[in-house]
């Protein structure tokens, strides 16, 4: 967060505006503010981080102070994408869109090296050294886009930086659950060449939700693969827009590679069911939704799929033991 608002600074423009337009109530660089917090969640942060887009005019998931980046390029990529089948062919599609549209330094670049496959940035040596934090973060979130648009968590294999090896270096290698490698030729994240095979699972609709609240999904999504848990899988693959009813059981099974049945069975013994796991993600859609003062609360009942708003009421109260006005009240900057 405080990265975010440095830079924000470093362009001459007011942090403090940025935190007020984004609903904080408090300056996350002021330890001494009565309301400072040391930690934000994961939608605060994700506010923060498109009204710093929307200022700096920068729409890619990289080092904001790249010159990878620019307005509404990753909103036009992931639209230039997401009809395809396959990972490798949305990896194909986004590096061609970023070699039509940039210079070659500010280019996507995937290699495929033996088993593994890399994703990284086409950096020459001669250009500005980009902060290790900033590096991680692009990377960590390429990475989560991956997951998400196979609807499962993404194994790395082995993350590159080009910068020298850091001091808290455990930090890093907790973020990406990985190898690292430092003074690499470029920063780039590895992955095993068997996943460019993965379908994507996501569509036009679906991707509408989530650019309206990124990076939100990416941030609260699994990061890693949890050995064989059916359940992270399911979740990440009902997203959180439920328009048109959402995803249903068979639609489940057959993005994951399996029938309905044995999905059935694999919950079972993961001792939760689809419907638990649905109602779950509407409830986390309905929260979501609700933190969106933008938002009334019929169109937040007519996203989570309920044909009347008294029929969300109903359904908020029995998740929550609030009524969504109680809930958004609650929520409001300033109060408790």
């Amino acid at each position: 967060m405080c990265t975010l608002l440095r830079q924000v600074r470093e362009h001459g423009q007011d942090p403090t505006a940025v935190t007020r337009a984004a609903g904080l109530d408090f300056d996350p660089a002021d330890s001494g503010h009565p309301r400072w917090r040391a930690e934000v969640t994961a939608l605060e942060y994700s506010r923060v981080y498109q009204q710093v887009v929307r200022r700096l005019q920068d729409g890619v998931f990289g080092p904001l102070q790249s010159n990878i980046a620019a307005g509404e390029a990753f909103r036009m990529m992931c639209y230039c994408i997401i009809s395809c089948a396959t990972l490798e062919l949305a990896l194909q599609r986004a590096v061609e869109f970023y070699a039509t549209f940039f210079e070659a330094d500010s280019q996507l670049l995937m290699e495929r090296e033996s088993e593994r496959v890399y994703l990284g940035y086409r950096q020459s040596g001669g250009d500005a050294q980009v902060p290790l934090v900033a590096s991680a973060y692009g990377l960590s979130l390429w990475h989560r886009f991956l997951g998400w648009l196979c609807g499962r968590p993404l194994a790395l294999e082995q993350v590159e930086f080009r910068g020298p090896a850091p001091e808290d270096a455990g930090k890093y290698q907790l973020l990406f659950q990985c190898p690292l490698r430092f003074d690499c030729r470029r920063d780039r994240i590895g992955f095993s060449r068997a996943c460019l095979d993965w379908p994507v699972v996501q569509n036009d609709h679906t991707l509408q939700e989530f650019l309206s609240t990124a990076p939100y999904q990416l941030l609260v999504m699994e990061a890693a693969p949890e050995g064989e848990n059916l359940a992270a899988q399911v979740r990440a693959l009902l997203g959180h827009d439920f328009r048109r009813g959402g995803l249903d059981l068979d639609s489940v099974a057959r993005a994951l590679g399996m029938s309905a049945p044995t999905l059935r069975r694999r919950l079972r013994a993961e001792g939760t069911s689809f419907q638990v796991i649905k109602d779950e993600a509407r409830c986390e859609a309905a929260r979501l939704a609700l933190e969106r003062p933008d938002l009334p609360v019929t169109a937040v009942a007519e996203q989570l799929g309920f044909t009347d708003a008294s029929a969300f009421h109903r359904a908020f109260r029995k998740w929550t033991g609030q009524t969504p006005g109680q809930y958004r009240a609650r929520r409001r900057p300033g109060r408790g």
